[in-house]
């Protein structure tokens, strides 16, 4: 059986001068409570209780007051739609399972009729549309339970409230009428309830006034407003976190998106974290688990007046909180450093004093395991800070969006690398195809001309039997050069070479390489070249064999380019107190501005590979740099451009000293080795000034 008439309705035919009101499920459950509580309060005062519940589920979390109720008083009527257990029966109280198709289901009742007083709460639900509209109160409810809306506070209803009995009377009237529907056998029971409080003179009750005492119902509504505020303001509080938090986060994932800078990320984050948290100070900064120190690079500050560590160098290695967030990855919140019995902060009381760290919290920026840098929070008062959940959450959920940032800068830089990578390998590879095509084809086509010829020609007279020999063994040679070349280089770049460093004289490795120059190239118009190398310049700590390539490469690169006419000039002198500075000077081609750190590239040929004026194969430099990094030392070329000469420096370390003591210690272990001596020994001292004198005046 379902019956579609509405309580309400039916009231407010009732009594038309009823105007009903708008409530929130809130204001409903408070007003219910204070009822109840009124009833509660009553003492010895039988009233009549009828509750109308929507659903079972309803009714149970307040099935423990009826039962208080009901030891009050014998007319309670609880009404509701069944769902599992609830069903019509007579206990304590009266059940009541109407239809769940019973507009009742779509209304909340509650009728209060005592002998001292009478109120009533009458209210339907106002469905709302899957659009958000209001629709009213008049839909037929669902059948579903699960289709009912869910229980919350912005639930609403339509309906009245009232202590004037005569209302009061009227809803029990028809919700008694009600229940009869369901629960016939009540007839009776309902015929004394009504005759004892629907009667126009109830009992007690003389003159028609009402001797109300509003306390209880006032106490108990002031607690259920003050206690629906406080749930609404902690609502609004995790809201306002919530929407903080998503803010934050928000901010750096669009400085992510538009910059991949690490620190541009950061300035963003540590800003907006020191502002939303409100502490002093505020702290992001880079590095590992294996770091020993830190520098601050990104700060931020309440008060200007407060220490900067904007710079400072943060010691990691003495750090105990440190430490442990590395072994640990977790956050770390200290309350009060001055009392603290956490950690033992006494290496870093000094630290604490000085930065007036009062409340201390460190949280990780961790990804995949890998620890990549700390935010550190400070509260500088005299009181110490309590960090809270909302807090540390905040402050965990951008360390992770952090750790996300600096991945995709080191992915994006790697990606970078490769990539040049790729282009040097795939324009090394177009080099060496043409430079091997053209250095190596052109001495085997000749070679091959002069064997073939002298297989031919059998009785080919001597002299040129001779120059043909003599042609096949200088591009052999040549192809000997280019092919120890591409060994040279691919060793030095692999750290596949030996270095045998020793205490070596600046001026005797130029003598060689200039011997090397002029005798390989006799039949070549040489500029003038001259040394300027003063008597009293120390030995340089390097390998004699290398330091004479990189002079004749260098010495032969300025030859190749200067005309006969030019002039090469040699310096050497000191570059500050450890260093040696090598310069050698040309007036040949000269080199443009924006080609003076790619002239040192492999296979680098300033007029292309196959149309070069001077020969070579672009690794003279290329191996030059890479040897004298190899002895600790750097180079590179000046010019002011074309046709303005040019100039290449390189730099070496000067030797150590060697005093009295550790040269006799050295010759003695030589003699018991049995090793030949590499070193300037006293011995040599003589024979190399005047070797050196020789050479002087040979270079000039």
């Amino acid at each position: 059986m379902s019956i579609q008439t509405s309580v309400l309705e039916a009231l407010l035919q009732s009594s038309p001068q009823l105007r009903p009101q708008l409530y929130f499920k809130s204001s409903l459950t408070a007003l219910s409570h204070a009822m109840e509580d009124q009833v509660l309060a009553g003492g010895s005062s039988q009233p009549l209780v009828i509750a109308s519940f929507q659903r079972e589920r309803f009714y149970r979390q307040e099935a423990h007051r009826y039962e208080r109720i009901a030891a009050l008083t014998s007319h309670v009527y609880v009404l509701a739609a069944p769902e599992t257990s609830f069903t019509n029966a007579s206990r304590e109280y009266e059940t009541i399972a109407f239809d769940p198709d019973d507009q009742l289901s779509q209304e909340w009742h509650l009728v209060v009729i005592g002998p001292q007083y009478a109120t009533c709460l009458v209210c339907q639900e106002r469905q709302i549309s899957p659009s958000g509209k209001d629709v009213g109160s008049g839909v037929a409810c669902a059948k579903d339970p699960a289709q009912l809306p869910a229980m919350d506070q912005t639930r609403r209803f339509e309906g009245i409230w009232t202590f004037d009995r005569q209302v009061s009377c009227a809803a029990a009237k028809i919700l008694l009428d009600r229940i009869l529907v369901y629960r016939p056998e009540l007839a009776p029971k309902i015929e004394q309830a009504k005759a004892e409080f629907l009667s126009d003179a109830p009992r007690g009750l003389q003159s028609g006034l009402q001797e109300v005492d509003p306390d209880p119902f006032a106490q108990r509504l002031v607690t259920y407003i003050q206690a629906g505020q406080y749930k609404l303001q902690k609502a609004y509080r995790s809201i306002a976190a919530k929407e903080q938090q998503e803010r934050l986060v928000n901010l750096i994932t669009s400085a992510i998106r538009q910059s991949l800078d690490p620190n541009e990320i950061f300035k963003v984050a540590v800003e907006e974290l020191g502002q939303a948290i409100q502490v002093c100070r505020c702290l992001i900064y880079r590095c590992k688990s294996t770091d020993t120190e830190a520098t601050i690079a990104h700060e931020y500050r309440s008060d200007p007046r407060l220490p900067s560590l904007l710079g400072q160098t943060w010691s990691l290695h003495d750090h105990v909180l440190f430490q442990t967030l590395t072994k640990q990855q977790e956050t770390i919140s200290i309350l009060d450093t001055q009392t603290t019995d956490q950690f033992d902060l006494s290496p870093l009381q000094a630290r604490i004093d000085r930065w007036q760290i009062r409340s201390w919290l460190m949280v990780p920026v961790v990804y995949q395991g890998r620890l990549m840098g700390v935010v550190e929070l400070h509260h500088c008062q005299a009181q110490p800070h309590l960090w809270s959940q909302e807090e540390i959450g905040l402050v965990e959920a951008v360390a992770i969006q952090l750790g996300v940032a600096l991945i995709q800068a080191e992915s994006y830089a790697n990606l970078e690398d490769l990539n040049l990578q790729l282009e040097a390998l795939d324009r090394t590879r177009s080099n060496l195809i043409a430079i091997t095509g053209h250095e190596l084809r052109t001495p085997l086509s000749t070679i091959q001309v002069c064997l073939e010829s002298l297989a031919s020609e059998p009785d080919m007279l001597p002299e040129l039997r001779q120059v043909m020999l003599n042609t096949a063994l200088t591009d052999a040679e040549r192809m000997r050069k280019l092919i120890q070349d591409f060994i040279t280089l691919s060793r030095l770049e692999s750290g596949r070479v030996e270095w045998h460093l020793e205490p070596i004289s600046i001026d005797e490795c130029i003598y060689l390489a200039l011997s090397s120059i002029r005798t390989r190239q006799t039949e070549t118009v040489l500029p003038h070249i001259s040394a300027q190398v003063p008597l009293e310049l120390p030995p340089v700590q390097a390998d004699g064999e290398r330091l004479v390539e990189v002079l004749s490469k260098l010495l032969d690169n300025a030859c190749k380019f200067t005309q006969p006419e030019g002039e090469v000039v040699i310096e050497a002198k000191p570059n500050g107190g450890k260093m040696l500075e090598i310069t050698i000077t040309d007036t040949g081609r000269g080199i443009e501005p924006n080609r003076l750190e790619t002239v040192f590239d492999r296979f680098y040929q300033e007029e292309g590979a196959l149309r070069r004026t001077a020969g070579g194969t672009g690794l003279g430099l290329a191996i030059c740099r890479q040897i004298v990094k190899g002895l600790g030392g750097q180079i590179w070329a000046e010019s002011a451009g074309r046709d303005q000469g040019s100039q290449f420096h390189f730099t070496l370390p000067i030797a150590p000293e060697i005093t009295p003591e550790e040269g006799a210690n050295g010759a003695l272990n030589v003699a018991k080795s049995g090793k030949p001596v590499s070193t300037n020994s006293t011995a040599k001292a003589t024979e190399k000034k005047a070797r050196s004198n020789r050479k002087r005046a040979t270079l000039g």
